[in-house]
This record gives structure tokens, C-alpha cells and sequence, in this order.
């Protein structure tokens, strides 16, 4: 049974950064993507940044290109989101989720798949910023 868990939220300025990390474990394949999607009050959720553990491939909507870098540790345990010069619009409850070959079109070009297509998910955790 894939566990996940995210932590690392909190409240920070605008410009300020946060780390978020996912950790997530009971994998039977290597070849999972983990996914960052985060939901605004009031709004629907939005996948934000993918990376693959088998190979590295990661993806960032346009959100938060540039801003945001999501990278493993050495033993694929966890993922972390590295978030950079933070807006107040950033404010979201974020959340780590995992599927296979979910991100694949997003790697290649295309757009990240919706929340349905992820059969597992954290609790979330709330970043909040202020402004």
C-alpha cells in the first residue's frame, strides 16, 4: 500500500521560500511519478509539478516555472518542493500524490493530469502568504 505524507507548510511573506516535503513509501515499481498539486479556497486543485523516481523527468506548470524545483533524495524516499519568491496568490493548501505513468504527457510536452488520475494522496498541508 503506497503511504505518503506531506509536511513542511507554514506561514511566510511574500518573496520569502519554503520546502515542503513528501514522504512516501510502498512503492512495488521504481517508475512512479509524484505529483505537487495545490488548492486555493474556493478553487478547484491544481497539479502544479510532477518528477519521476525512476528517471529524474520533472514538470512545472506555468505557475510556477522558475520559481518552484522539485527534486528525491538519494533513496527516492522523499520528494521535496523547493518554493522560491512566494505570492500571496501561492496561498493553497498543497498536496503530494502518486500514480504511475500519470505525468508522462506532461514530461513530453503536454499537460499534467487531473487530480482523478492519482490513486494516492497525502493530508495536505497549508503554505499560507502573506503580502
Amino acid at each position: 500500500e503506497v503511504q505518503i505524507a506531506e509536511s513542511g507548510g507554514g506561514l511566510v511573506q511574500a518573496g520569502g521560500s519554503l520546502r515542503l516535503s513528501c514522504a512516501a513509501s510502498g512503492f512495488h515499481s521504481p517508475d512512479f511519478d509524484i505529483a505537487w498539486f495545490r488548492q486555493a479556497p474556493g478553487k478547484e486543485r491544481q497539479g502544479i509539478s510532477c518528477i519521476n523516481l525512476g528517471d529524474g523527468s520533472t514538470f512545472y506548470s506555468g505557475s510556477v516555472k522558475g520559481r518552484f524545483t522539485v527534486s528525491t533524495d538519494d533513496a527516492k524516499n522523499k520528494v521535496y518542493l523547493q518554493m522560491n519568491s512566494l505570492e500571496s496568490e501561492d496561498t493553497a493548501v498543497y498536496y503530494c500524490a502518486a500514480e504511475r505513468g500519470a505525468c508522462t504527457s506532461a514530461y513530453n510536452g503536454g499537460s499534467m493530469l487531473g487530480p482523478a488520475n492519482f490513486g494516492s494522496w497525502g493530508q495536505g498541508t497549508q503554505v499560507t502568504v502573506s503580502s
